[in-house]
């Protein structure tokens, strides 16, 4: 068994991690999950090796190594030596690819001519065959036939037949059994076989090895094409980064823009981006206005208004105005560097079930090959004539490739798909774990509601002059949508911070922030965390029952009461009630308070919600959940999400999240749309069962096939035709993805802007 552990890499000093190169590969020449096997297997045993991922999809790979042990030079040359192609992934292999695919067709139709051909040959012997067989044909004319179809199937064998050869070689050279090991097996024996009844008498079945070739090769051709389609999706983020930008060296007090190569911007650099230009790094806006579109990283399917201040994210398209920003994170600390990152590691990953069927691949060919030797020597003794047209037609009929074949297809077309739609899939095991799930589980705010909370009152509950700049400089250094909304409400005020400096300041998740000022220990966060100061109650006036409250407060007391509104998403009503109505259990776990999680329970419909919760007790909930049998999928942006997204069956995280939630997410929602979370729901429940079909029919399909075969019911272009077929049609069955409807658009809330 192919073990996925280096024992090098396992034994690796942890001083030499600090010093891993990373970096990603094209490869060519793989046909099965056996060949990924393969690669994957050998290439983890090189000494250095740390990990090493194939992109069944893409056939990209992503290796981490160590320098000081083994060069990426010689890396490639061990997959080389194995028989397979590999470039680093800024070469483009382009041009390798379309002299194969133009020598692809050439063997197509030499194979496609010659069938034609052959066919005329074979007919007279199908109707009016040799005189011992009760026919008309001459025995003469009968071998001039035979000589004519055998001219004809040397070039088929020598030609369009030669990477199955090739391929089966290296397997065999590597002592691996791989899906071209018994492709070529049968077509060479088929071949030989006949050669030798033409000279010494027998039937031939050139017309068999021909329409093999010819149905084989059509088959690849169409799952290469399929294979690009699929994949499309995923590439087309990696294109939209652009080669070149224009830099402002000496702005502002000189506007001269000077062309730099895209990967030598640095942070803080100062570019002018002209209208339809990509946005060559995350950054904010100095001067200008414009809009852009941000579809390919939000899936937001409308333009984006930008003005001086807003946010610009790297790959987006500025549409019209012209834009000066400053760059903040730059090459592959952007947002769309991530996504891509996300995005192969996704497609890289398999659900259980595929990978139970790629483990099993290998071995599965082993099998059959024994078993059409098994066959061959049984024949031997009923009927010797046919024994190795039998064992031939075991051997070419069996189809484990569609086993492993078409679940990449599928995957990479539903993670493509739910890109588009502002859905990025970070962990592959989550597209059969949504499919399957039974409870979907949300936070309320930021995730059911807009999360740009307004800051409605502010409550004095005892004087105090810094105050509000304690409450600014705390809420500044937080991402929750709280704090963010303090933050600006305060911002906007002009309240001076200049003079102060808070130290030891952390956020504590579920709670709030903490910080120390002046000797003193100052929280602002829900009202019961900062109370915990000086073990008092703060008094809420029945004014602000609904509220989403935030106090500010030391060891004297409570200095501030902050009462904010949040808004429900356009679309979470209506996601709710699409999840409910096919059967799926919708609960809200909150740490706000009681009465406000009530209220955005009922607008939205959801019947089983609880405030006041602490991360603890989410966690705690999700877990009883999950005892009972259920799989969970949770929704939330907040830091406090943490530990019960690390424990849920499927993590979703929004868009405008904290960074803790969305880096323990199996999902990503980048639109911030609840309505693309419901069709991910169904593109993953769509996916799912294309992969049990595609399965399915691999599986029925050979237990029809093999025991046919053996029992002598199949001659080999029987078999030639059905391994073609079924491999085809599980490949086109992939396709049925793209025949959903998409999703309709609302237009864009205000407050996401």
């Amino acid at each position: 068994m192919l073990s996925n552990e280096n024992p090098a890499s396992i034994a690796a000093p942890m001083q030499e991690s600090a010093s891993l190169e990373r970096a990603k590969l094209n490869l060519s020449g793989m046909r099965c999950a056996a060949c990924v096997q393969l690669i994957e297997f050998r290439v983890r045993q090189l000494p250095g090796v740390i990990s090493f991922k194939i992109n069944v999809a893409s056939h990209r790979a992503e290796i981490a190594w160590q320098p000081a042990l083994i060069s990426i030079k010689k890396i490639i040359v061990a997959i080389i030596d194995l028989g397979y192609g590999a470039l680093p992934s800024n070469q483009s292999q382009d041009a390798l690819a379309q002299k194969e695919n133009k020598l692809s067709l050439w063997r197509l139709f030499v194979a496609g001519f010659a069938m034609m051909q052959v066919m005329m040959y074979a007919f007279p012997a199908y109707l009016v065959p040799v005189p011992q067989i009760d026919g008309d044909l001459t025995p003469d004319l009968d071998k001039l036939l035979k000589l004519a179809s055998m001219v004809i199937a040397i070039p088929v064998v020598g030609f369009s037949a030669t990477p199955f050869f090739k391929s089966a070689w290296r397997d065999l050279r590597n002592r691996h059994i791989g899906m071209d090991v018994p492709v070529s097996l049968g077509i060479l024996l088929t071949f030989f076989a006949s050669v030798w009844a033409t000279f010494k008498g027998g039937v031939v079945y050139y017309d068999s090895v021909i329409m093999f070739v010819f149905l084989l090769l059509g088959a690849r051709l169409i799952e290469s094409k399929v294979q690009r389609k699929t994949n499309a999706a995923l590439c087309v983020l990696t294109q939209i980064s652009p080669q070149y930008a224009q830099r402002l060296p000496d702005y502002p007090l000189q506007r001269h823009a000077e062309p730099v190569d895209a990967a030598d911007i640095k942070a803080d650099d100062v570019l002018l981006i002209v209208a339809g230009e990509h946005i060559p790094a995350d950054g904010m806006v100095l001067e200008g206005g414009s809009e852009c579109d941000e579809s390919l990283m939000t899936g937001e399917s409308h333009p984006v208004s930008k003005t001086i201040g807003s946010e610009l994210i790297a790959g987006s398209i500025n549409l019209n105005g012209a834009l000066i920003m400053q760059a903040h994170r730059v090459g592959d600390d952007t947002q769309v560097s991530a996504l891509i990152r996300m995005m192969e590691a996704a497609a890289t990953e398999k659900p259980p079930l595929v990978q139970l069927a790629d483990k099993h691949a290998s071995r599965f060919l082993t099998v059959i090959l024994l078993l059409a030797l098994l066959t061959a020597i049984v024949w031997s003794q009923l009927d010797p004539a046919r024994a190795l047209w039998i064992a031939i037609s075991v051997i070419v009929v069996t189809c484990p490739c569609a086993l492993s074949l078409a679940t990449p297809g599928v995957m990479s077309a539903a993670i493509g798909l739910l890109a588009k739609n502002g859905v990025l899939v970070a962990k592959g095991k989550a597209i059969q774990a949504l499919a399957t799930a039974t409870h979907f589980v949300f936070d309320k705010t930021g995730t059911l509601t807009v999360g740009k909370l307004r800051l409605v009152d502010t409550i004095v509950l005892r004087e105090m002059p810094q105050a509000e700049m304690i409450s600014l400089w705390m809420t500044s250094q937080s991402n929750h949508p709280v704090s963010k909304a303090i933050a600006d409400t305060l911002s906007a005020q002009r309240v001076d911070q200049s003079h102060y400096q808070l130290e030891n300041l952390r956020e504590i998740a579920g709670g709030g922030i903490e910080a120390n000022f002046n000797g003193k220990t100052y929280r602002l966060g829900n009202p019961e965390f900062v109370a915990q100061l000086h073990s008092a109650c703060i008094d809420i006036p029945p004014a602000l029952n609904g509220k989403t409250l935030s106090a500010l407060g030391n060891e004297d007391g409570g200095l501030l009461l902050f009462a904010l509104e949040d808004v429900l998403r356009d679309d979470a009503a209506q996601a709710i009630h699409n999840l409910q109505s096919r059967g799926k259990t919708v609960l809200l776990l909150s740490g706000d308070r009681e009465e406000v999680v009530r209220k955005i329970a009922v607008e939205c419909g959801i019947s089983q919600a609880w405030g006041e919760l602490s991360p603890a007790e989410k966690h705690d909930s999700v877990q009883r959940l999950q005892a009972d049998g259920a799989i969970v999928v949770m929704v939330g942006d907040g830091m406090n999400d943490g530990p019960v997204l690390a424990l849920a069956d499927v993590a979703v995280a929004m868009g405008q999240g904290a960074p803790l939630s969305q880096s323990r997410s199996d999902l990503l929602l980048m639109s911030n749309r609840l309505s693309d979370l419901d069709f991910g729901f169904v593109v993953a429940g769509k996916a799912f069962r294309l992969i049990r079909e595609n399965l399915s029919w691999a599986i029925l399909y050979n237990l029809v096939a093999i025991p046919a075969a053996v029992t002598g019911l199949l001659e080999p272009w029987h078999a030639a035709l059905g391994m073609s077929l079924s491999s085809l049609i599980v490949v086109i069955n992939a396709l049925r993805l793209y025949l959903l409807p998409q999703p309709l658009r609302l237009m864009p809330e205000e407050s996401i802007g």
